[in-house]
């Protein structure tokens, strides 16, 4: 297994959707392109933003084949492998090595919830055996899973447990936590960060590579955050970060992820819509969307940076 050490802005992607729900595999490459053109350094495919619990297991399937293809190595793909049922969850993880995925990643069940570490390592290795050549990244993501424990102690007892993690998708605003899993074992695990509002003071931290769902809409605006506090310049890093925050709000005002594909399509990428429980929103709602936006000047400095 080669070692696997992401950076920059990695796109958890949203998974395009004709108007009858089916999935849309052949917009995939139309997303990929634009996300890749924008400086994105890799896909965080079939997670939270890519609605992969509210599809079956074939469906998940075609979607990773289908942006392994549309990537063509150019930059990892990622594929989230997390479910209800592990046995469904090793199916998922066997064949995104099987098809090319530079990793594997899974949250925990969330309908009976994990409880000990001990329980959470045995489910974690279970799923990552059943891809044993690719780096295995477990998503913590307690606001989902309703499972909140200790990531450092999962860390420091996973090395005999899980032979190929790789690290961790840390998505909990807990940055102390998160800075501390960094250091655990002398750096020796890849702990991505999951919060795009908080991405500046994840840097602060030592964060390396952060993993995004508004990275699809505005990642000249966050490789602006990042470029700016690499040079020091720490006012356009804060000003920018800003920008994210007030961003975040007033797409917050209505469903986050049916607006984030309203979004997308405003910029010339038609996702289609989202699934069931997630609400599509209405042409009124769209069009105060679209106002809230230009109100901030998005539309300006999204893509390009500001």
């Amino acid at each position: 297994m080669e070692p696997l050490r992401l950076n920059g802005l990695i796109a958890a992607t949203y998974t395009p959707m004709l108007d009858s729900g089916r999935i849309n595999t052949d917009q995939v490459t139309v997303l990929t392109e634009g996300l890749l053109s924008q400086g994105i350094s890799g896909l965080y495919v079939c997670g939270s933003t890519g609605e992969g619990v509210s599809m079956s297991t074939q469906e998940r399937k075609d979607v990773a084949s289908s942006f392994v293809n549309a990537t063509a190595r150019r930059v990892p793909v990622l594929v989230q492998v997390g479910h209800n049922s592990i046995t469904e969850s090793c199916a998922l993880a066997a064949h995104a090595q099987e098809v090319g995925a530079d990793a594997v990643s899974a949250t925990c069940p969330s309908y009976f919830k994990i409880d000990s570490v001990d329980v959470l390592l045995a489910t974690m290795a279970k799923i990552a055996a059943s891809a044993p050549e690719s780096p295995f990244y477990y998503y913590h993501i307690p606001a989902l899973t309703g499972s909140s424990l200790d990531m450092v102690e999962f860390l420091q007892r996973a090395g005999d447990a899980i032979p190929n993690l790789a690290g961790l998708k840390y998505t909990a605003p807990t940055l102390h936590e998160f800075q501390m899993c960094r250091s655990v074992d002398n750096g020796r695990y890849d702990v991505v960060w999951g919060l795009d509002e908080m991405l500046l003071s994840a840097l602060a931290v030592g964060a390396e590579a952060g993993i995004g769902s508004t990275y699809n809409i505005a990642a000249g605006l966050y490789c602006r955050v990042i470029d700016s506090f690499a040079a020091g310049d720490l006012n356009e890093a804060r000003r920018c970060q800003l920008l994210s925050v007030q961003m975040i709000r007033e797409m917050a005002a209505f469903p986050f992820h049916a607006a984030m594909k309203e979004v997308l399509r405003m910029q010339g990428i038609d996702c289609g819509h989202c699934r069931l429980p997630h609400p599509r929103l209405s042409s009124e709602q769209t069009a105060e969307l679209r106002e809230r936006l230009h109100s901030i000047g998005f539309f300006e400095w999204a893509q390009t940076g500001p």
